[in-house]
């Protein structure tokens, strides 16, 4: 169960990797424990509840299209707000509702913490963001929380641990999923495989994230999905590409410049960031075959692309 308490001890936590990490996320495959205890009641009705999902969603917006965390503060304020509202009794269509909303937030204020540079802070609010999806029966937000810890993991060079992460969200969501989650989770799995050096296995996950992906017009999904699309997967897959064009120029360099090209003509102007990282990666596809032989680039040199996000991600 999530309270403020809970959410308090989340948010005080530290990065941590293997089992550590792997083994207590088991229980987000369980039902939710329902206890009772005595709390003031709370006044809040559905509309003002869904005033704050709009507030998270205007936030996940903005983060999106500009990256960074300059309203962190803000967020982190919205969230202190809804836990309080959870530390009264609320009726349960409003708890329910106020358990997604803390989510969507935690996880907004985990992408802002990894832009700023604060690994072990956003950890702790990805946590905090699965614990509410949980308590909140949201399990497709959930995939998508697990998704952005899979991230954190390979810029950590833990590929195992973002692939075991992967398939605890496509084993939660299964059933719920829409064809872009699933499609997203696809193209995780793809990276960890790359970073791997599993090649087959990389092609195998970026082909089934295509194929999904096709029924995705058809589908109603969460808006915090829509985002990703035909050009976010083609951004997403020449990102991995470049990575493993770094090793091998000769196999991989056209090819990541090929999928780059291909989001790049299809990027909305909404996706700012994104057109810029796509460049800088687009260049770097040109530059690499140049190179007597592939040089790893440092991992404080990096770039995370764009459409690696878990939001966005989340």
């Amino acid at each position: 169960m999530m309270d403020r308490r809970a959410a308090t001890r989340a948010l005080a936590g530290a990065a941590i990797t293997g089992a550590a990490l792997l083994d207590p996320l088991e229980g987000w495959l369980q039902p939710t424990a329902s206890i009772t205890r005595p709390r003031r009641r709370g006044r809040l009705g559905v509309r003002e509840v869904e005033e704050l999902a709009s507030t998270a969603r205007a936030f996940r917006a903005w983060d999106h299209k500009y990256g960074g965390g300059l309203r962190r503060k803000a967020v982190l304020g919205q969230l202190s707000e809804v836990a309080a509202h959870l530390d009264e009794y609320q009726v349960p269509k409003v708890e329910q509702r106020l358990y997604q909303v803390m989510a969507q937030l935690a996880g907004t204020a985990a992408t802002m913490a990894w832009d700023t540079g604060l690994q072990r802070r956003a950890q702790s609010y990805y946590l905090l963001a699965l614990r509410a999806s949980h308590a909140g029966g949201d399990m497709v937000f959930g995939a998508n929380v697990l998704a952005g810890m899979a991230r954190q993991m390979l810029y950590r060079e833990q590929p195992q641990d973002a692939l075991e992460l992967v398939r605890l969200a496509q084993d939660g969501a299964r059933s719920a999923a829409g064809p872009r989650v699933r499609a997203m989770l696809h193209t995780r799995e793809a990276w960890a495989y790359a970073a791997m050096g599993r090649t087959a296995a990389f092609h195998r996950a970026t082909t089934q994230a295509t194929e999904v992906l096709t029924d995705a017009k058809s589908a109603e999904e969460p808006y915090w999905i829509a985002y990703f699309d035909e050009a976010e997967l083609a951004g997403t897959t020449g990102g991995r590409l470049l990575e493993l064009a770094r090793q091998n120029p000769k196999k991989h360099a056209e090819a990541a410049a090929g999928e780059i090209r291909h989001a790049l003509a299809r990027r909305g102007p909404e996706a700012g960031r994104s057109h810029a990282l796509d460049r800088i990666g687009l260049a770097q596809c040109h530059f690499l075959p140049l190179s007597p032989e592939a040089h790893p680039v440092r991992r404080e040199h990096r770039l995370p692309h764009a459409t690696s996000r878990s939001c966005l991600t989340t």
